[in-house]
Parts: C-alpha cells; sequence; structure tokens
C-alpha cells in the first residue's frame, strides 16, 4: 500500500509540474521512452533499484546516459528521485504518471489477461467493446495468464468481465444442473 501512496505521491508531482510549465506532452514522451528503455536494459532498472547503490553513483549513470537528451525538468526529476532513495519506485511512478495523463483526457487504463500475446487489431477491439461496455474510453494492456485454458479476462474500473473458456465452461455446467 506504501508502495501505491509514493508512486502516486510522486507522479501527482511530476504531473503537476510538467502542467505548469506546459510540457505534458514532452514528459509523457520521456516517461514512456524510459519505460521502453527498462524494458530492453532490464540491468538498468535493477540497478536503479537496487538500494546499496551510492546515490552519487546512480545520478552520475542518470548524467552519462540522460543529459541533454531529455528535458531538464525530467533530469532534475530522477534526480530528486535518487536523492530521496525512491528510484525503487521510479517504474511506479512513471506508470502513474502516465496514468493520471490518460484520465485526464478521459481515459482509464484495464489489463487484458490472455494465454498467449494479443495482437494490436484485438487489443484495439477488446478496447472498444470494453469502452462501450463501461461507457467510457479504455485503453488494454496485455498481461499473460497461464491459468487461462482460453479465451481472455478483462479487468477495467475494478470491473472484472471474463469471457475465458472456463467461465463458458462454468456456465454452462451451471445451465445443465438447472435442467
Amino acid at each position: 500500500m506504501a508502495e501505491l501512496t509514493v508512486d502516486r505521491t510522486y507522479g501527482t508531482a511530476l504531473f503537476e509540474a510538467a502542467g505548469d510549465l506546459g510540457i505534458k506532452d514532452e514528459i509523457l514522451e520521456e516517461t514512456v521512452g524510459l519505460m521502453e528503455l527498462f524494458e530492453k536494459e532490464p540491468d538498468l532498472a535493477t540497478f536503479m533499484k537496487y538500494p546499496s547503490i551510492p546515490a552519487r553513483e546512480k545520478k552520475e549513470v542518470i548524467k552519462n546516459i540522460f543529459e541533454g537528451r531529455i528535458d531538464d525538468v525530467f533530469l532534475n526529476f530522477l534526480y530528486v528521485l535518487v536523492d530521496k532513495g525512491r528510484t525503487t519506485h521510479l517504474q511506479g511512478i512513471l506508470k502513474m504518471y502516465i496514468k493520471l495523463i490518460d484520465e485526464e483526457a478521459g481515459f482509464t487504463n484495464g489489463i487484458v489477461y490472455s494465454v498467449v500475446p494479443l495482437g494490436e487489431d484485438k487489443i484495439k477491439e477488446l478496447e472498444e467493446e470494453t469502452s462501450k461496455l463501461l461507457r467510457k474510453n479504455v485503453k488494454l494492456t496485455n498481461e499473460l495468464d497461464t491459468d487461462l485454458i482460453g479465451g481472455v479476462k478483462i479487468l477495467a474500473e475494478g470491473k472484472l468481465i471474463d469471457l475465458s473458456y472456463r467461465k463458458r465452461l462454468e456456465d454452462l455446467g451451471n445451465q445443465i444442473h438447472l435442467v
């Protein structure tokens, strides 16, 4: 729970600072870029999270990688996270910033669970259907769930839409028992 508070506090601070300076889109682009970099370079993400690495070393690495490549506001924000010992929360903070941007644009985020990765077309189709159902614009991210037999489960706005084969079989079994 404390993680969510830290993520929200710092994500909101970045969101408000970017808004005050009129650079929300630039910071969003850099936030997404940093998240992608962490996916491509997991050692960098691990380095940033590791609490026993001195702040001086982390700041030097950040400077060498990002200085002149990202907005100074974002660079200084990363330095603040290092100084405050919050780099273990960096990815959560970045996700919170993206969530706040989406909420401001009228989107809500959700997760579509599947056995295999879904293509962009299928995700878009599920986003449209979920948006109609919830009467909100929904952005879905795909996560794998090896417990599924097939089909998908969608979690958005605290609601679970279960379109899995297991659920369909349970429903069919319940109908048979009623007869």
